[in-house]
């Protein structure tokens, strides 16, 4: 077991993958070196359970933070989860309809399309990360909604961020926002695992390079912003790293003597 023994969190767009959604060999040969060590990895993204599926199994990972924090997973067994309040989404829901804003339910192993205003809009955003439009659905009494999707562009941003209070509006894409908790981030949901395993805060390094990796980054020991990273999060950064394409995540952790 390492001396120090950190928990290293990555974002997987644009981060743990390069541009053609596949992980560079240097990549996984980091992801050996740093569970060999002992360390504690985790998956951090904004991705659900049924997104993340294949990322999960493909680069063996047994802890995962979904939904931008509102679930976590040590071992594959859930140790935190945050959904969003009922009430206030069916009023979002109804304000975005009166509006002909689509909207989309995420929960932890599917999702549910409300409408269809727009589908091309829908699958533009969608196709951008390798996923299609969610199939449609109804929001049922019983749902535990992780998170919610609002297809807006950002001129219309004004028209929801602050008038909502129980949520975050945190944008993806040109063309979509995802719809969290007000208290949630990824950030949040790592310092919440990083207590349960009895990590200090200053030995949690994240990687990202997304709008919604810039509290992890800012809160993390070393924050590590990708070299293809929005300059909104470099800012936030420890750590520029290379970018997806040339074994950022490698060169970083060489750097922090991580790797060898």
């Amino acid at each position: 077991m390492v001396k120090s023994r950190k928990l290293v969190a990555f974002d997987i767009d644009g981060t743990i993958l390069d541009s053609n959604k596949r992980p560079l060999e240097s990549t996984l040969e980091a992801l050996r070196q740093l569970r060999q060590a002992g360390h504690f990895v985790t998956l951090a993204t904004g991705r659900s359970r049924y997104l993340a599926r294949e990322v999960i199994r493909e680069l063996a990972f047994e802890n995962y933070i979904l939904c931008n924090g509102a679930a976590a997973f040590v071992s594959h067994q859930q140790v935190f989860k945050q959904t969003l309040p009922i009430e206030a989404l069916e009023t979002l829901i109804a304000d975005c309809t009166a509006k002909n804003i689509d909207t989309a339910l995420i929960q932890l192993d599917q999702a549910k399309r409300l409408t269809s205003f727009n589908l091309a809009q829908v699958e533009e955003a969608m196709h951008s990360f390798g996923s299609t439009a969610p199939l449609l659905g109804a929001l049922e009494a019983q749902d535990d909604v992780y998170q919610a999707l609002a297809y807006f562009e950002a001129h219309q941003d004004e028209q929801f961020i602050g008038k909502y209070p129980e949520f975050q509006f945190v944008r993806w894409h040109e063309k979509c926002v995802d719809v969290i908790p007000a208290a949630g981030s990824k950030a949040a949901t790592i310092l919440n695992v990083a207590n349960y395993l009895g990590i200090n805060q200053s030995d949690i390094i994240s990687f990202g390079d997304g709008l919604n990796d810039k509290e992890m980054i800012r809160e993390a020991g070393i924050g590590v912003a990708m070299g293809n990273a929005q300059e909104v999060i470099k800012s936030q950064a420890d750590l520029i790293t290379k970018d997806n394409d040339h074994d950022g995540i490698w060169e970083a952790l060489k750097t922090l003597k991580l790797v060898d």
